[in-house]
């Protein structure tokens, strides 16, 4: 977290050296603070920031993917003649345990189109999940599984 501080810090150096605090300026600051920390990176033990900063990217990549399926999903189902839907709602048992992951497995699971997270249990092991089509309660619970669950314990742990 220390070296994204000192990330951003470079950024905001830059744009204050050439004068514009445009946000693509400052978006070319963020980028070559971050090629200068890599070519430090042995010094400051920066091999980690940059891998997490990998993962980050392949979620972010993932939650496109998964938007623009379930739009199409969604989509089909709202425009095909007779609707075959069996809505509902059904459990999650997390694997991730700290509010952050939780909250951000919420948000992404809400932003998807034909779910939304419901609530939390108290103990904070089950999610509950309201889905448009819950004909293969299995299947949905393996794609959150395997696709956000996986990639945010990659990129946060």
């Amino acid at each position: 977290m220390t070296l994204y501080l000192i990330n951003i810090l470079l950024a905001l150096v830059w744009t204050a050296i050439t004068g514009s605090f445009s946000l693509a300026n400052m978006v070319l600051g963020f980028l070559l603070g971050s090629f200068a920390l890599y070519l430090i990176r042995e010094q400051v033990g920066s091999l980690g920031y940059f891998r997490r900063g990998v993962k980050i990217f392949s979620l972010a990549v993932l939650f496109l993917y998964e938007l623009v399926l379930s739009a199409s999903r969604v989509a089909k189902l709202v425009l095909s003649p007779k609707m075959h839907l069996k809505p509902g709602i059904f459990s999650y048992p997390l694997t991730v345990d700290r509010d952050f992951e939780i909250t951000l497995l919420a948000n992404l699971i809400t932003l998807t189109p034909g779910t939304l997270s419901v609530d939390v249990s108290e103990d904070r092991k089950t999610l509950f999940v309201h889905a448009l089509d819950c004909s293969d309660v299995e299947a949905l619970r393996s794609d959150i599984a395997e696709g956000f669950e996986r990639k945010i314990m990659e990129a946060f742990r």
